[in-house]
């Protein structure tokens, strides 16, 4: 290395976030751990509690609550009193960690580092032979995204996502037919399905257990207008018989995503519309360095998205295939009139409207 090229400062600035990293990830573990055990939850309702009442209150082992705090404490998360050796959660700090949140719960998110890191081994031998990972790989990834969306779809889907389209609301209390692609665990077709009782719903997906999860959730809900099916993205294609179809982050996953996207124009009446949401980014690398989740979702990317389609020698979009492509390849499919919204509150997606 030429020492006149060698820029000290920059080489320990570089040093200091390297450090940071390093902690940041093991805390995003200790923050899954907290969310897992329900320990923010139940620390946000105490007042300022040593490590015992915290076991107390949550009926955990003291030992290890009390090296996870020790986590907490170091990482800015807890607050700590030596004096009183009790520990505190501030309102400020809640918002964003425990189950009431809402939309706001970014702790959910942090399940997904352990979760990737489980099939990183597997993940280093496609960086040397190519290929991916299917999803069999990823047993609990369907039930972590079902919680996820779950926040957005209960506090936003009927009263922010679908209002994205003016006359949808109208036409959906008059009933009509809607299709949801890729629909996991059913949630976003169930509360479909309550809102709106004239309309019938339809969800498919390829996940055995997404489907018997969804089918419980309808029953449980009492609902008589939807019905789910196992069945591939490609093969959804009916003529004309759809009003409204809808993929909620589902597209960049698909194996073939532009073929499925012409089956869905296909599958739409002349007055349908297909309401796609997918991740809020660039095509272009460049454009995303600013983005607050970049290098989260580049990674999920790596790791999942992009892999799972590159198992079956798919076209491997990924989670950043961004906007550029997305209206590319809408446009290819057939649809027009499309608009790129966004939803307040929702800064993890774009919400693709477009006509047939």
């Amino acid at each position: 290395m030429d020492k006149q090229d060698y820029n000290n400062s920059k080489a320990e600035e570089f040093a200091s976030k390297m450090f940071q990293f390093l902690n940041s990830g093991m805390l995003s573990l200790m923050i899954s751990i907290g969310y897992k055990t329900g320990l923010f939850d139940i620390i946000a309702q105490l007042k300022p509690s040593t490590s015992q009442e915290i076991s107390q209150a949550a009926k955990l082992n003291e030992r290890y609550i009390r090296e996870w705090l020790g986590a907490m404490v170091t990482g800015s998360i807890i607050e700590y009193d030596p004096l009183t050796e009790k520990y505190f959660l501030p309102k400020e700090h809640s918002a964003f960690l425990t189950r009431n949140s809402g939309i706001d719960n970014l702790a959910v998110l942090a399940q997904y580092v352990s979760l990737m890191g489980n099939v990183e081994d597997k993940i280093v031998e496609c960086f040397r032979n190519g290929g991916g990972l299917p999803y069999s790989e990823y047993p609990k990834f369907q039930q972590l995204q079902a919680e996820e969306t779950a926040r957005i779809f209960d506090s936003m889907l009927t009263n922010q996502i679908l209002p994205l389209i003016p006359e949808l609301n109208n036409r959906l209390n008059d009933g009509i037919r809607v299709l949801d692609i890729g629909c996991g665990r059913g949630r976003a077709i169930n509360l479909m399905g309550k809102a709106f009782s004239r309309s019938k719903f339809t969800g498919c997906d390829i996940s055995h257990e997404g489907i018997l999860s969804a089918k419980e959730e309808a029953k449980n809900m009492g609902l008589t207008n939807v019905r789910f099916e196992i069945k591939d993205a490609l093969l959804v294609e009916e003529l004309g018989k759809f009003d409204l179809i809808t993929a909620f982050d589902t597209i960049h996953d698909q194996v073939q995503p532009t073929k499925v996207l012409k089956a869905i124009n296909t599958s739409l009446n002349n007055d349908g519309f297909f309401l796609m949401q997918d991740i809020a980014a660039s095509s272009k690398v460049e454009k995303n360095i600013d983005s607050v989740l970049a290098p989260t979702l580049y990674t999920i990317s790596t790791m999942h998205c992009m892999s799972v389609s590159l198992a079956f020698n798919g076209e491997g979009l990924g989670t950043m295939w961004g906007k550029e492509l997305a209206v590319n390849k809408l446009t290819e499919a057939g649809f027009k009139d499309i608009k790129v919204k966004n939803v307040e509150g929702d800064i993890m997606n774009y919400y693709y409207v477009s006509r047939k």
